[in-house]
């Protein structure tokens, strides 16, 4: 199995994010956060059985744009994408079932 990413600190602008074609999933977070850690294994196996989706480990916090513009407030959220429309969003999940249901809203197969 690939390694797990970290979160990235260098996140691009909210028009860019926008203009994505495809599928995509924004994961909203920090490396050190507890919530974040107990999500990473069940995101990652689901992230696996897509692999035509893209994903964007962004570390989240005070005064970043990014995740202020999707009204993120709880680590880790993730927003899935299509075509760089929001699709659904997940906070705090635990789950690699209900990982796997919103991946399949945009990346069907």
């Amino acid at each position: 199995m690939t390694p797990i990413p970290d979160y990235v600190s260098e996140a691009p602008a909210r028009a860019e994010v926008d203009a994505l074609p495809g599928s995509t999933v924004v994961n909203f977070g920090t490396n050190w956060c507890e919530h974040c850690q107990a999500a990473r294994q069940p995101v990652h196996e689901a992230l696996a059985a897509h692999p035509a989706v893209r994903q964007l480990k962004i570390e989240d916090g005070k005064g970043r744009p990014l995740g202020r513009s999707f009204q993120v407030r709880l680590w880790p959220t993730l927003i899935f994408l299509k075509d760089g429309v929001e699709v659904d969003r997940l906070v705090r999940p635990t789950d690699r079932a209900a990982v796997l249901q919103a991946l399949a809203r945009i990346d069907p197969q």
